[in-house]
C-alpha cells in the first residue's frame, strides 16, 4: 500500500483513471462487436448506421490516449474495408 502522501494521491488518481478506462474499453468492444455482427448478417443498412458510433468511440479512445492513434486508424480502416466488401 502507498506510504507517502504523493503515492496515496497517485493511487487515488489511478483508481479514477481505471474506471474511465474500463468504461471506454467496454464502449469500444460493444461498438466493434455490434458492427461485426451486422457485417456477418450482411445487414449493410444497419452497418452504415453503426459506422459513426464506432468511429466516435475509437476517436475518443485515441484522444484520451487509451488507444494509440494508429491503432484507432487501423480499426477504422478495417471496418470500412469490411463494409465495402459487403457492398460488392
Amino acid at each position: 500500500m502507498a506510504i507517502t502522501s504523493s503515492a496515496k494521491k497517485a493511487f487515488r488518481a489511478s483508481q479514477k483513471k481505471h474506471v474511465f478506462n474500463l468504461r471506454r474499453k467496454s464502449e469500444i468492444e460493444k461498438q466493434i462487436k455490434n458492427f461485426r455482427r451486422l457485417i456477418t448478417q450482411k445487414n449493410k443498412a444497419e452497418a452504415v448506421k453503426a459506422i459513426p458510433l464506432l468511429y466516435k468511440s475509437l476517436d475518443k479512445a485515441a484522444k484520451t490516449n487509451y488507444l494509440k492513434n494508429n491503432t484507432a486508424a487501423r480499426l477504422k480502416s478495417r471496418a470500412m474495408n469490411a463494409l465495402t466488401k459487403l457492398g460488392k
